[in-house]
């Protein structure tokens, strides 16, 4: 298995062919998507504008890297900053951890989209920064969404950004079924991704 910052720099590195670079680039998202996998994968896609035939834009690659390691080190500083204070609350007899931390084990998956096309638009950084403030302002995003700030009434997907407030665990088979078909051409950048 390989780290995040091990498949970065294989994505930067210029001297290995299109394909193994976009594989590498695969295995940041595996390890980071803050949107899930799909999701953070059609984000990069369209952001970076990865053509089908990556010889017609190589650059491509290291834009979509580039943006997935911004946010990454976001992710990172707030995880250390976490571990920090978790070493310092167990020295003080504070074994368990308060249950409004949970989230900060995930590796990802903080802004879930369950329609891969339907993500907030916006730099990757921005949107991860924005969700770890709401975190820790403790917003209930049954009202508001933590990637957007838009008021929800529903148990459902953010109508602006897509953001599911239940995460991956709220199971919305229609939305699966929906996009299914659409997947394959994205993978595959057959198809025109924009948002």
């Amino acid at each position: 298995m390989t780290s995040f910052p091990a498949a970065a720099r294989r994505v930067h590195d210029t001297g290995l062919a299109s394909q193994d670079r976009l594989l590498a680039l695969r295995e940041c998202v595996l390890r980071f998507a803050p949107y899930g996998f799909r999701a953070t994968w059609h984000h990069l896609i369209v952001n970076a504008r990865v053509p089908r035939r990556l010889d017609h834009d190589p650059s491509s690659l290291l834009r979509a890297v580039d943006e997935v390691e911004q946010a990454h080190l976001v992710w990172q500083a707030m995880r250390e900053d976490y571990v920090t204070r978790r070493r310092r609350e167990k020295a003080a007899g504070h074994r368990i951890p308060r249950p409004c931390d949970n989230w900060r084990n995930w590796p990802g998956l903080i802004a879930y989209c369950p329609d891969f096309e339907r993500h907030p638009t916006e730099r990757l950084v921005v949107v991860v920064r924005r969700v770890i403030d709401a975190f820790d302002s403790g917003v209930d995003p049954l009202t508001r969404c933590r990637a957007c700030g838009r008021l929800l009434d529903a148990d459902a997907p953010c109508p602006d950004c897509g953001v599911d407030p239940a995460g991956p665990s709220a199971h919305r088979p229609g939305i699966s079924v929906r996009t299914a078909h659409r997947w394959r051409e994205v993978w595959h950048r057959t198809a025109t991704t924009a948002h």
